[in-house]
């Protein structure tokens, strides 16, 4: 997603019915899947907990839908490659 026009917005619903705005931060593929990065929208930017939201994306239907990461090593192997892709792009943006 183009970063040319501003932060993308979601909404999501979790299973119970709740409804969340998330800012999405980038989409990776890894190891044959596709996985999308956000934070809560209404976070603030001081905000020191960071709270990264990762999800895989599925089809079901022939819809593309989001879903959580329930494999606790899958979970950790896409977090740190997005940690990785994200400050080599702000490496790159510092030269």
């Amino acid at each position: 997603m183009s970063e040319e026009y501003g932060p993308d917005f979601v909404s999501v619903t979790d299973d119970e019915g709740n409804e969340f705005e998330l800012e999405h931060l980038g989409t990776l593929e890894y190891k044959g899947g596709e996985y999308m990065a956000f934070v809560p929208a209404d976070m603030d930017e001081d905000d020191e907990d960071f709270g990264l939201i990762l999800l895989r994306v599925v089809e079901q239907d022939g819809e593309q839908l989001l879903a959580d990461i329930d494999d606790e090593q899958e979970l950790n192997e896409v977090y740190e490659q997005f940690m990785e892709e994200l400050f080599a792009d702000e490496e790159d943006g510092e030269e």
